[in-house]
């Protein structure tokens, strides 16, 4: 009998990672609070809930991929009492560690949960190149192991929430690097450097450099400025704070973090 899973939040990640779902032969029902990012999916065979409560009745797997922690808490909510008592809720969003156990206690006590957030660009949501930090009970962690592989490389974390905690570490490093890169970059334009991007081939800030010559709206600055905040709210940390602080006045707050940070440094 085909896994039935239901996959709620269909933004620039979880389109490409239901998808992936469809592809690997399971039953998909999927739901978006914008009605038309599900078609696409329905295209590719996948049945379109009306709302969460009906997205999940009888799914073995509920994969959560929203926003923030609100958004999280809110489609949980309105799900909670539909979820199958055996049901697994796969929380892939990243909402740190905090809020994960405030969610597991809106579901039932008999249902599993792993938090499963992920590091990666859409690129590699659709090829299924993510880097999957999960969190959970080994026995909830063994029920969720081959869902996950489908998304990517997958990564035991520890107990429920360590998984969220990895995401917070690793993010707002990785944040606060891009900004540190774009204004090293900005400092070699200034310095009269042929190629601002040579000039750091040989630093470990190397890895970052592409991002701060991105085109597309792979990681948004507000994406950015929600995960620091996150972090910010549990260590008062200066240089991560002055990130956020700096990215909070970027004019456009859906633009690629890349090219913001780039646009920023280039103004001073």
């Amino acid at each position: 009998m085909t896994t039935r899973v239901a996959f709620l939040g269909l933004g620039a990640m979880g389109a490409p990672m239901a998808a992936r779902l469809i592809g690997a032969g399971y039953d998909v029902t999927v739901w978006n609070r914008t009605a038309a990012r599900a078609e696409p999916l329905a295209a590719l065979g996948a049945t379109v809930a009306g709302t969460p409560a009906e997205a999940v009745a009888d799914a073995a797997f509920v994969v959560t991929m929203l926003s923030d922690p609100s958004a999280v808490t809110t489609v949980v909510e309105a799900f909670a009492g539909s979820l199958r008592a055996d049901a697994v809720l796969v929380e892939m969003s990243t909402v740190g560690p905090d809020a994960t156990r405030r969610i597991r206690d809106l579901i039932p006590s008999t249902a599993g949960m792993v938090d499963a957030p992920v590091m990666g660009s859409v690129d590699r949501a659709e090829s299924g190149g993510l880097a999957v930090l999960a969190g959970g009970t080994p026995a909830d962690l063994e029920r969720a192991a081959d869902l996950l592989k489908v998304f990517g490389t997958v990564t035991e974390c520890g107990d429920l929430g360590t998984g969220s905690a990895r995401k917070l570490v690793l993010i707002n490093g990785v944040v606060a690097g891009v900004a540190l890169v774009g204004e090293a970059l900005a400092l070699a334009e200034r310095l009269g450097l042929a190629d601002p991007r040579a000039a750091l081939e040989a630093s470990p800030l190397a890895p970052l450099v592409g991002r701060a010559f991105a085109t597309t709206a792979d990681f948004s600055v507000e994406m950015a400025v929600k995960d620091l905040r996150l972090g910010g709210g549990l260590l008062d940390l200066p240089i991560m704070a002055a990130a956020r602080r700096a990215l909070e006045s970027a004019p456009d707050q859906n633009a690629d973090l890349g090219v913001a940070v780039l646009q920023l440094a280039k103004k001073h």
